[in-house]
This record gives structure tokens, C-alpha cells and sequence, in this order.
């Protein structure tokens, strides 16, 4: 597996299994089947309610703690200094874990200030091996990096060839931020799975489009995150290192771009009030 070196000396996988989405009582399985497949880096966060069965998989494979890396997220309900402090400690302990690689903040909202400096300290401590960002648009990103003491080692954003984040991308070079992967086949929205460009690119190769687009990040640079609960997928989507898209190729896929999300902006006013309803949610259910 081709690996990337954080601006910390840690390395990471580049391409990574996520449980977005995937049920608790389907995720073991489901990790267990990734790791049969070759999958080492995991990503999971507290807001997915896996964090407990991406731990028992990993116990249960058997493979010593120091071949995998495991990634999770702190939710927005937890920001603030000493809350996100807990919360880490917490997801550790649910985990059966004593450290975790990559700790996230996953959204741009609330004290993330204060939940930052709780992961800069826990960082010093030896709990986390890396720290980082989810959902930071430019603006946010290199603020955060000018005024904290370390620098995030990530920014996880949604990526893909409708959004291909290339200013972002820029930005985070320059502040050695590295770029990670969300929503990688954009959740096969837009027709994604059949576009005519990518399955054109695909005939050449004998590949997929899944292959296309994950091969398309790696060539990029991004560390990429995929989702599948089918172990041929999970297999086919590592499958991409025996193939090489040309300029020619990168510059059709760069066509495809509308720089545009297919989710949620976060600078709109809208998308705060989205997370606050899904905070009320979540309290609702405890």
C-alpha cells in the first residue's frame, strides 16, 4: 500500500476504509471483511455510533495494533476544551484502544478553538499520533493553522470529479495540511457510476469507475476514503495500482468539475442551522 508522510513524520495509508453510514450492528463484519481484503486505515467518528465495533474488529482480526491506522472524529456536540478532551478518551475507551492516529474535528462550527487545544495537548500525551480537520473550507483552514501551536496533519473534505477541491487542495499544500477524502463516488449522486467520461476512461483500462475515481485521487496526491459492505468492492476499490491515467485522462475528469458541493455549503447560514438540529436530535436520543 503507497503510503504519505504527514508534516509530522507520521504516515498514512492513502487509500482507507470509512463506516460512514454503515449500521453498529452490521459494522464488525464489515471491518473485518476490509481487513481480509488488505484495508489497514480505518475511519470512523463519534457521530456514526461504530466507534465500539470498529474496535472489536480490529481486536478480533488478530494483526498487531501498530499495522493498522485508525482515524475518528470529534462531534460538534463535544467542542469546547475539556468536552473534546473527555470525548477522545471516551471514544479510546469505547474502542479498547490506548491511542488512535488521527483524531478529527469534524465540523467548522462552535468552540472548535477550545476542542483543538484539547487535541494539540492529548497529541503531547501520546494519545493521538496525528491531529486534523474535517469540513475546513480555505478561509477557516488557514486561520486555524496561523494561530494554533501545531499545525492540523489533515483536512478530511468532500472530493470528488463534481467537486474537486483544487484551490483547497492548493491552500493546504501551503499550509502543509494534507488532503483526505470524503464522499469519494459522491455517494453515486449525479449519475456518477455511469458518467460517459469516467466509463470511457474505464473501457481503456479494464476498469471500473470506482477504480477510475479512487485511482484519479491517488495520482492527486489525496488520501482517499471508500465505503462498500461487499467484499469484492472492498477488493476492487484497492485494486488501482496497476494502472496509470494519462494527462489526457486527468484533463477530461478536470472537466467534470462544478466546484460546487453535492451535500451542504458551510458558509451558508443554512448549513448552521442544520447542525444545531442534528445536535437536538442526537440529545434527543441519549
Amino acid at each position: 500500500m503507497q503510503e504519505i508522510t504527514l508534516n509530522n513524520g507520521v504516515t498514512i495509508p492513502i487509500l482507507g476504509f470509512g463506516v460512514f453510514q454503515i449500521p453498529a450492528a452490521e459494522t464488525k463484519q464489515a471491518v473485518l471483511d476490509a481487513i481480509s481484503a488488505g484495508y489497514r486505515h480505518f475511519d470512523t467518528a463519534q457521530a456514526y455510533a461504530n466507534e465500539r465495533e470498529v474496535g472489536q474488529a480490529i481486536a478480533e482480526s488478530g494483526l498487531p495494533r501498530e499495522e493498522f491506522f485508525i482515524t475518528s472524529k470529534v462531534w460538534l456536540d463535544n467542542y469546547g476544551y475539556e468536552k473534546a478532551r473527555q470525548s477522545v478518551l471516551d471514544s479510546l475507551e469505547k474502542m479498547g484502544l490506548d491511542y488512535l492516529d488521527l483524531m478529527l474535528l469534524h465540523q467548522p462550527f462552535s468552540d472548535y478553538y477550545g476542542a483543538y487545544r484539547a487535541l494539540e495537548d492529548l497529541y503531547r500525551e501520546g494519545k493521538l499520533r496525528a491531529i486534523g480537520v474535517s469540513n475546513f473550507y480555505p478561509d477557516r483552514l488557514s486561520d486555524l493553522a496561523a494561530f494554533t501551536e501545531i499545525t492540523p496533519q489533515v483536512n478530511q473534505v468532500e472530493t470528488h470529479p463534481f467537486n474537486q477541491q483544487i484551490f483547497a487542495q492548493e491552500n493546504m499544500i501551503k499550509n502543509k495540511v494534507q488532503i483526505e477524502s470524503w464522499a469519494t463516488f459522491a455517494e453515486g449522486r449525479n449519475g456518477i457510476f455511469t458518467n460517459p467520461v469516467l466509463e470511457e476512461i474505464g473501457r481503456k483500462y479494464g476498469k471500473s469507475t470506482a477504480q477510475v475515481m479512487v485511482r484519479w485521487q491517488v495520482q492527486r496526491g489525496i488520501v482517499c476514503l471508500t465505503k462498500t459492505v461487499k467484499p469484492e468492492r472492498m477488493r476492487e476499490n484497492l485494486d488501482v495500482f496497476d494502472f496509470e491515467l494519462s494527462d489526457e485522462d486527468m484533463k477530461a475528469i478536470a472537466g467534470l468539475d462544478t466546484k460546487t458541493s453535492l451535500f451542504f455549503n458551510h458558509q451558508d447560514a443554512s448549513t448552521v442551522d442544520l447542525f444545531v438540529n442534528l445536535i437536538q436530535q442526537r440529545r434527543g436520543k441519549l
